[in-house]
This record gives C-alpha cells, structure tokens and sequence, in this order.
C-alpha cells in the first residue's frame, strides 16, 4: 500500500532509520530530520532541541499536506542503562536536553505542523515511548524516564484536543528494539540480546496503524 506523505524525526540512526528506509518506498514522498544526513528521503537537517530549527522545520514545510508524523528522535543521560549511570551526578545539560528532545520538541513540532496534518483526509501521529514510561516501571534514569512517561500524557490530552479534527495519535511503549545500538548496549551491559523485539514487530506497527480507518483510531 502507497502512504502520503510521511515525515519522520529521528531518521539518522535506530528506529527512525530503519523506519524510513522501510516506508522510503512505499509512500508518495518520505520527509527525514535529523541533524546528521540518513541519506534516506528528503532530508532536512534539524537540531530537535533547538526552538529556531524547529520553526525553520515547519516553514520548509508550509502548505505541504501530512499524512503520517513519526516522532522517532530521543536522547538520554550520559550513561543511561548502564551501570556507571549516576542521578547525583548528572549534568543539568543532560537532563535539560532529554527534556527538550523526548518531550518539549514533539509538542511544538505537533502545534506547528497541525495546518499540515489537518489538510490530510486521515492523518497519523506516532509518539516513540518506551516502557520505562508505564507506571511503576523500574527504571532509574530520572530525564529520560520522565520524558517518556510525559509522552503519554501528551498522546492523551492531545486526543481530547484534537477530536473534532479526527487525527489519529498513539504512543508506542514498547521494550528493547533490536537496532544495532540497543544490541551494543546489551551486549557492553552483558545483557541478554535474545529478548529484543524484532524490528520487523515494530515495522508492522508502525504499519498497522498508518493503515487504521480513522473511525477505528
């Protein structure tokens, strides 16, 4: 099935990257950001941390209709899900930039490019979560974990807010996707790499919910 177009955050490595390279050719044009070149789709280079590159992001932008927005990018702690992460000594820098990244970013990205999603007759936006966003879920990086569980919160109110326009929104809290860089964390935690999630599972995610009728969202 032929998609709209998409655009996709985060596309220079792990998810997003084998993201776009699955949907590069099966939608009508591929959108990537990131600060580094995927070579993948039509890229514009963005810092997501920084406010001027995401309004500059959205002006290139303007008058294009979209049909599918995929928040992929993230950031964490400087040793996060490791064990030489540290709360006491973390640098306020970290924790501010994982909050700009996971969390501030996908909320002013959404505001600005809502004339864009509003022109598409059903339109998709598709939040990176992570399990560490559910409740009680046993993790000790502080940012990144808050992030992520802020991320829920913004997929529900942003379906209260945006109902009248039936945008479809959804958070995907899944586990360790097995990328090349999660399968490196595991292997230099000594962790088991057999758990990871295929990333073909979250292709067809990715997949399943781009293909949802907007009455089923």
């Amino acid at each position: 099935m032929k998609y709209g177009n998409i655009i996709v955050f985060g596309a220079s490595s792990g998810l997003g990257k084998a993201v776009s390279e699955h949907l590069s050719d099966n939608c009508e044009n591929l959108y990537t950001v990131s600060r580094r070149n995927p070579n993948i789709g039509k890229w514009i280079k963005t810092d997501l941390s920084n406010s001027e590159e995401i309004v500059n992001l959205t002006e290139k932008l303007k008058g294009i209709t979209v049909d599918g927005l995929l928040y992929l990018g993230g950031t964490r702690e400087n040793n996060a899900f490791t064990k030489e992460y540290d709360f006491k000594n973390c640098s306020d820098n970290y924790i501010e930039n994982v909050i700009k990244v996971n969390l501030i970013a996908p909320i002013k990205i959404v505001k600005y490019l809502l004339p864009n999603l509003e022109k598409s007759t059903n339109s998709k936006i598709i939040l990176m979560g992570a399990l560490s966003g559910l409740d009680n879920f046993p993790s000790t990086e502080v940012a990144n974990s808050s992030s992520k569980f802020g991320l829920r919160g913004v997929a529900h109110f942003l379906r209260q807010t945006l109902n009248s326009l039936e945008i479809g929104i959804t958070v995907i809290n899944a586990g360790n996707i097995a990328t090349p860089e999660v399968l490196d964390d595991l292997q230099n935690s000594s962790l088991d790499e057999s758990n990871a999630i295929p990333i073909y599972d979250y292709l067809n995610i990715i997949e399943l919910i781009l293909n949802l009728n907007k009455t089923l969202q």
